[in-house]
């Protein structure tokens, strides 16, 4: 299994940014692993979110093609562990197309990157800053991975 993970700018948080390289050493022994982060939109104040958004999904779509894309949105399906992991497993052997999981920058993901998807995650209701979502989304690939290998969760 080929993963991706997509985002606009690099993790800034140097905690969060140590907790995304600890998971991604996690989840290599399992599947391939790539972090992306393309060009984020700067200079721009946040009144312009849509030319922002537009600006970073110039970067992002530049790694859609012949993937499995999963955008992040907080309105997307939501799954339990388990369910996610079945999930992971299905695309697996549905196909040879890396996964690329893309989290949008702090003002989200612009409409065509979403409505292109192939499906829309939620990981939870509440909102989570797109930092964070960066390390949750790789924890719950690495516990999704070990569920389905059957292999005891490292804490």
């Amino acid at each position: 299994m080929r993963l991706k993970f997509i985002w606009p700018g690099k993790t800034r948080s140097p905690e969060l940014r140590a907790l995304q390289e600890f998971y991604a050493g996690r989840i290599r022994p399992l599947a391939g692993v790539e972090i992306i982060e393309t060009r984020e939109a700067r200079g721009l104040d946040e009144k312009f979110a849509a030319k922002i958004k537009e600006r970073e999904a110039c970067g992002l779509e530049k790694h859609l093609k012949g993937v499995y894309s999963i955008c992040l949105l907080d309105k997307g399906k939501e799954m339990t562990s388990e369910q996610f992991a079945r999930f992971l497993a299905t695309r697996e052997q549905a196909s040879g197309l890396p996964l690329a999981f893309v989290v949008g920058g702090f003002l989200g993901l612009a409409e065509r990157i979403m409505t292109g998807a192939d499906l829309s995650l939620s990981l939870s209701r509440m909102t989570l800053s797109h930092e964070l979502s960066r390390v949750v989304l790789m924890e719950q690939v690495y516990r999704a991975l070990t569920i389905t290998r059957g292999q005891h969760f490292a804490k």
